[in-house]
């Protein structure tokens, strides 16, 4: 298991991507979007993906739940992180009838052995013992998930975070760079110049506030995007897994791009409200050896999860083989 270390990260206050990649640097121009893919073709009947399994990991005595799909001989892992408003399954393995959205299983079928952690207060993973979960913990759980999902593999495990959870990749692959291999960045809101101020007084008592239905729908927002029945499907899984919302803490906490040395790529739709995209390759071009960025034009904050699945996964699986190396 890998040593808990402290850490920096930056927060989204919303829930919770193209032509080859293009580098991104101070004076780089915006990149290029392509045209929207074609319909994500039917689940194969013949080829069903791995089962869904879940393991834990203790970190400081708190039990992290970590969900996993696992194909018979991976060539490498990947380990995906949810936003701030729904958990991993969800998110990442969402099941509709006819429809291929699942990441996890998207990307088991391309090789990768995938896993997706609960942060403290989502999904099967209980709260703090504080009620809150923050941006410190939610690093050093998640480097703990590596050491697991890279177990008997010969290279570090790729991180995919989504909205919030780019933030805590950002930041647990900073931290605990002997843990991760690629980073990618994906529907990320962009952090400011310097760290927001901390608060003047600590939280009061968590709200545990209930989630709604509106609050599930909230991320599709590009018509025809999707395909039938995806959207009702979420809603029901996403209020399923998280009735309550997620409390957290210490908001003022970033991540330091000039301090990251992993490949990184930030992948998002085009007309995703959370990304600012010139704030965003300004952030990118900080990080020491550059970064890619990827835009599926014609999608929104919830790409992975619209007809742009196939490109996602593409570019994802894509990167992750370039970068991918034995461990050093």
């Amino acid at each position: 298991m890998l040593r808990p270390a402290v850490a920096l990260l930056a927060a989204s206050l919303l829930a919770c991507a193209g032509e080859a990649a293009k580098p991104v640097a101070p004076e780089v121009a915006a990149p290029p979007t392509t045209p929207p893919p074609a319909p994500a073709p039917p689940v194969p009947e013949d080829s069903p993906p791995p089962a869904l399994e879940r393991a834990s990991v203790a970190v400081g005595g708190h039990s992290i739940a970590v969900h996993f799909k696992r194909p018979p001989a991976p060539w490498g892992a990947i380990v995906l992180v949810h936003g701030r408003t729904w958990s991993a399954l969800p998110d990442f393995d969402l099941q509709v009838p006819g429809a291929r959205v699942s990441l996890m299983d998207n990307l088991a079928a391309e090789g990768l052995a995938v896993y997706a952690i609960d942060l403290r207060g989502y999904g099967s993973t209980a709260r703090d013992p504080s009620g809150y979960t923050d941006p410190i913990q939610a690093a050093d759980d998640l480097a703990a998930v590596a050491g697991l999902a890279g177990a008997g593999l010969p290279a570090r495990p790729a991180v995919l975070g989504w909205s919030l959870g780019a933030r805590v990749a950002a930041l647990a692959a900073e931290r605990h760079a002997d843990a991760f291999g690629p980073v990618i960045l994906y529907g990320s809101p962009c952090p400011p110049t310097a760290p927001p101020s901390p608060p003047a007084a600590p939280p009061g008592p968590p709200a545990r506030a209930s989630n709604t239905e509106a609050a599930a729908r909230s991320d599709f927002i590009t018509p025809d995007a999707l395909e039938p029945g995806v959207a009702d499907a979420f809603v029901a899984a996403a209020l399923a897994a998280d009735p309550v919302k997620a409390d957290w803490r210490d908001l003022h906490v970033w991540a330091d791009f000039t301090r990251l040395h992993a490949p990184v790529l930030a992948i998002h739709g085009d007309r995703d409200p959370v990304v600012t995209p010139s704030c965003l390759r300004e952030r990118l071009a900080q990080i020491p050896g550059g970064a890619q960025i990827e835009v599926l034009a014609g999608y929104d904050h919830a790409a992975h999860l619209e007809r742009a699945a196939p490109r996602f996964v593409a570019a994802v699986v894509g990167f992750v083989r370039q970068h991918s190396s034995p461990r050093g």
